[in-house]
């Protein structure tokens, strides 16, 4: 729920055509910054999500009046966020931080360690809207908004989604307007014939 918030509320804070990188930064920072706004990136938390020295995603966010550049050189960064709605995330730094500990690898989706962060990012917002059925849904205007892509690149991105192994099957249900997905689940003993997922009808 955490995650899912932090989303919503960089959807509306950052600039439509951010970068997925620059949206994954931005969720770490804002989650775990503290009541004045600062927040501290350890260099193994950048080199885990492949952002260490990346000085034009910082630039980028900076760009857009989100945060000050912070000085690359220091261990761990700091950071200085400038949006005061980050000031008024409700109480419980635990809980958020423990949040963006989840965001790097939400279950029960997995992806190999070298993804690209577009896929890394719409496989958190779909983590993120997970239910306790086995075929999930969510809305595509959601995933779009919160993902900052258009309709025809997700459709790519879940293809390639369920070309990994993260997802089962995933399917747009054009009357609701919705997304419904299902996890893929790795299963030790199965029957030859029986390896490929059940698809969705699409």
């Amino acid at each position: 729920m955490r995650v899912q918030e932090a989303l919503t509320y960089l959807a509306t804070a950052l600039p439509r055509f951010t970068s997925p990188a620059a949206r994954m930064l931005a969720l770490q920072c804002a989650l775990r910054a503290d009541a004045r706004g600062h927040a501290r990136l350890p260099a193994g938390l950048l080199r885990s999500m492949r952002l260490h020295g990346r000085t034009e995603i910082w630039e980028e966010l900076a760009h857009a009046a989100w945060l000050h550049s912070p000085d690359l050189r220091s261990t761990p960064v700091e950071v200085q966020l400038l949006d005061a709605t980050v000031l008024e995330q409700v109480p419980g730094r635990r809980a958020r931080c423990r949040a963006a500990h989840w965001a790097l690898r939400p279950t029960p989706l997995h992806l190999p360690a070298a993804s690209p962060h577009a896929l890394r990012l719409i496989t958190l917002v779909l983590a993120a809207h997970i239910s306790d059925r086995t075929v999930h849904s969510v809305d595509i205007d959601v995933l779009t908004r919160l993902s900052g892509h258009s309709t025809h690149q997700l459709a790519e991105l879940l293809d390639r989604l369920v070309a990994v192994h993260a997802l089962a099957a995933w399917h747009h249900n054009r009357y609701t307007d919705e997304v419904l997905w299902q996890p893929f689940v790795q299963h030790s003993r199965v029957r030859p014939a029986a390896r490929r997922p059940r698809p969705i009808i699409r």
